[in-house]
């Protein structure tokens, strides 16, 4: 089994000890799981890798939930005030994510973000169309899009 089963797996046997089934104590079981994984098997080597994982996933939660939450903010504000700010195009974007699962990934990501949309993947997989509503600074979405896929691939790879 992998790190990641182990670590559910001590999660679960913690939420079963304490008897209280929740989510707060389901991330606790999975916190004192990855601690106990961690002094355990600090020697194995695929046990490292997955270790270097963890903390990633955490960081790129909370970035993307600050990114979701600035998007929602701007679209909110657009809607609810008279004038609108709004300067839709559609954009390309080079890719450096190659597979199609590191691609389906960064495209869904985009389009949960409101304000974003993922259009098409150019035939050879290099290019992602995308549109977006507010185009103020094209480097700008570019550079943002960049780094939300930067992140992705950081997890994945």
């Amino acid at each position: 089994m992998n790190a990641l089963t182990w670590n559910i797996i001590l999660a679960l046997i913690w939420v079963g000890i304490t008897g209280e089934f929740s989510s707060a104590n389901l991330v606790i079981g999975f916190v004192l799981g990855y601690v106990i994984l961690a002094f355990a098997m600090r020697d194995v080597k695929h046990f490292t890798h997955y270790a270097s994982k963890v903390p990633k996933v955490i960081r790129f939660v909370g970035f993307f939930v600050r990114e979701l939450v600035m998007s929602n903010l701007r679209v909110a504000y657009d809607v609810l005030t008279p004038t609108h700010y709004m300067r839709p195009a559609v954009i390309a974007v080079k890719l450096e994510a190659r597979t199609d699962g590191e691609i389906t990934i960064l495209a869904n990501l985009i389009s949960l973000t409101p304000g974003t949309l993922s259009l098409d993947v150019s035939s050879d997989r290099s290019v992602l169309y995308l549109h977006v509503m507010y185009l103020d600074d094209e480097e700008a979405v570019h550079a943002s899009i960049k780094a939300l896929e930067a992140r992705v691939l950081e997890i994945l790879r």
